[in-house]
This record gives structure tokens, C-alpha cells and sequence, in this order.
């Protein structure tokens, strides 16, 4: 597979004073694309895990062009770029746009680490978590995706 899209509607409110999605709202925009792939995604194929717990360990984003609520779905294509044994990290690509052909306004990644909340601290990655994520890993190419 190698990558997957979820189509996301920015909202009128997180546009800033300059007409664009502000920074804390292109995040949330993220978050949104990642719980469609490990919660929604991952349950569809019977992988509940990560939807139990997962942190962000980190996060990088930039910003190549801005991007607008214009009342239409934005393209954001995620990928995942390393799956180790207790974390994992993915890649973002925010089109300004529902098309791939729409041009990239923002690339992103995180790290990512299953996180038990009962003991309260990070759990190894499981089996059927890396079979599922390395079902849309994107060729080991090291980088954000690009268009």
C-alpha cells in the first residue's frame, strides 16, 4: 500500500488574522489524518492496540505554501517512514487541496510511541501493530514524502 490518505475539512475558525490555517490548527489537521490511519484504520483491520494508547514523541512541521479553509477537504497523505521496536515514525504530506495534484502546502513528521496507560509508561510495539504499519511504510526513503 505505502500510503495512505484521509481527506480533512479545515474549519473557518482556524484560519488566522492572514487568512490561513495558523500553526496549533495545521497540527490538529495532522492528528486528525493520524487517528483516521491507527484508529479507524487499524481497527478495520483488527489491530485495537494503538487506539489503547500512543504518544507523540515528537513533531516537525513545514510550511511550503499556506493553507486555506475554503469549505472543501484538504489531501493529507501519511506514511510511515521507521517502525522500531518501541516507537515508530510518520510521514505527512498536507495537499491545498482533496487532489494529489494539488500542491503541497505543509510536510510533516512524528514519532510516535505505543504508551500503556495502565502502568503509565511506553510498551513495545506488538506484532499484528508492526504488520499493520508496515503496510503502509514508504520504502525506507528516509525523508518526508514528497509530491
Amino acid at each position: 500500500m505505502g500510503v495512505f490518505v484521509s481527506e480533512v475539512r479545515p474549519r473557518w475558525s482556524d484560519m488566522d488574522a492572514f487568512g490561513h490555517v495558523n500553526h496549533a490548527n495545521t497540527v490538529t489537521l495532522l492528528e486528525e489524518a493520524r487517528v483516521d490511519l491507527l484508529f479507524n484504520e487499524a481497527k478495520l483491520r483488527g489491530v485495537i492496540d494503538l487506539a489503547q494508547g500512543v504518544v507523540i514523541a515528537k513533531l516537525a512541521v513545514e510550511y511550503h505554501l499556506p493553507l486555506f479553509a475554503t469549505g472543501g477537504k484538504v489531501r493529507i497523505a501519511v506514511s510511515v517512514r521507521e517502525i522500531r521496536g518501541a516507537y515508530f515514525i510518520l510521514d505527512y504530506l498536507v495537499h491545498n487541496g482533496p487532489k494529489e495534484s494539488d500542491p503541497v502546502a505543509v510536510t510533516a513528521t512524528t514519532t510516535l510511541a505505543p504508551y500503556d496507560l495502565a502502568n503509565g509508561k511506553p510498551r513495545r510495539i506488538t506484532d499484528s501493530e508492526r504488520d499493520f504499519l508496515a503496510a503502509w511504510h514508504n520504502g525506507g526513503n528516509g525523508g518526508v514524502l514528497r509530491a
